[in-house]
């Protein structure tokens, strides 16, 4: 237990920022979920629907620190492969 005015200060920023990026993680994830869900069922245009809002979403959780930059550019440009080839 945090003893110390500053330790507890300290607690409740952690906790603050524990629940923005669960959010924001949370989100990533639902974001990629649509395009896996839509890739699953291979519906062409709502795939590319999906991965058309997922992009921003994805490179917007790298640069806020969610996921490493590398990490996002290799999700999208799998994602992207995979939407190309369900439109072949």
């Amino acid at each position: 237990m945090a003893n110390t005015s500053s330790a507890k200060k300290a607690t409740r920023k952690i906790a603050r920022r524990t629940a923005v990026g669960r959010n924001r993680r949370g989100r990533l994830r639902a974001f990629v979920r649509r395009v896996e869900e839509a890739l699953a069922t291979g519906d062409k245009d709502k795939a590319a629907e999906a991965l058309k809002s997922a992009e921003p979403e994805i490179m917007r959780a790298a640069s806020k620190g969610i996921i490493p930059k590398n990490a996002a550019s290799r999700k999208v440009s799998r994602l992207t492969a995979r939407v190309r080839v369900l439109n072949a």
